[in-house]
């Protein structure tokens, strides 16, 4: 896992920036660009890049939001959080969205600050535009290359010889499909990882909303029979139903208004000629 100041090093590194601190992410013109680096087709001339309003960094999430529908990124997020500026949330974010960079960037040169038509990127309170110069020895950004270790899978002897070799010399067959084989596993790798983050919180989400409304209904006094006690104990049926169709230590409904149910709750009658 990355740190804070290895995260923010990256964001200036890309979008030739100079962010100080993950909370000024907040504004969401750092994300929309991140995302442009990788699918480079973000209108960014619509991005509020010199922000400072609560409702302008609605609208910089906004064109975040419709960039990662239109790409089919699911990765749900919550831009009232966000927009608070508070380094958790941000902190997240910016750390799922490095991990998808990784997995789906294409490693060509990325003009930053020429795709903002020199906008300054960085926080309001701290940016100012790049000078001629210093925008012309940036120039577009270029990744390291990564996980590339010197001499690996290499025979004795043969490290002088590739060292002398020229740079158009070629390399064997095999070693270039392996590599190539283990760039792939790594990115499944890391779209797997982001998958099962990405369902651990929704499943301790709506677990959470489950409980909340169970333990409403066991705490509420409700009179035998009447309308609302009936709807009560529909619910608890449903909650702890199970593969069966079975529930646990709840009375039996008979049939009503709310639905063709007899005997046990969560046993549903279908008219085998309805047809759908």
């Amino acid at each position: 896992m990355a740190s804070r100041q290895e995260l923010i090093g990256w964001v200036n590194g890309l979008l030739q920036t100079n962010y100080s601190k993950v909370e000024q992410l907040g504004s969401g013109a750092a994300y929309c660009q991140i995302l442009d680096s990788i699918y480079g087709d973000l209108r960014l001339e619509r991005v509020k890049f010199n922000a400072n309003q609560e409702y302008e960094y609605i609208e910089n999430f906004k064109i975040l939001q419709n960039a990662m529908t239109k790409h089919k990124v699911t990765k749900p997020i919550d831009p009232t959080r966000l927009i608070k500026c508070r380094f958790q949330d941000n902190f997240e974010l910016l750390q799922w969205l490095k991990k998808h960079w990784e997995s789906y960037y294409s490693g060509a040169p990325y003009d930053a600050v020429g795709r903002r038509n020199g906008k300054p990127g960085g926080p309001v309170d701290a940016s100012r535009p790049m000078s001629s110069a210093s925008s012309s020895s940036v120039g577009a950004y270029r990744p390291r290359p990564t996980n590339r270790v010197a001499g690996a899978g290499r025979p004795a002897g043969v490290g002088a010889r590739a060292t002398a070799m020229r740079p158009g010399s070629r390399t064997t067959g095999a070693g270039a499909a392996n590599a190539q084989q283990l760039q792939e596993l790594n990115r499944q790798i890391a779209d797997a990882k982001v998958l099962i983050e990405t369902a651990e919180k929704e499943r301790d989400f709506y677990f959470g909303k489950l409980r909340e409304i169970e333990v409403f209904i066991q705490q509420t006094k409700l009179e035998d029979g009447s309308e609302s006690d009936k709807i009560a104990k529909h619910i608890q049926g449903i909650l702890y139903s199970t593969d069966e169709g079975g529930a646990d230590d709840v009375d039996a409904v008979q049939e009503d208004e709310y639905g063709q149910v007899s005997g046990t709750m969560g046993e549903l009658h279908i008219d085998p000629e309805e047809t759908f």
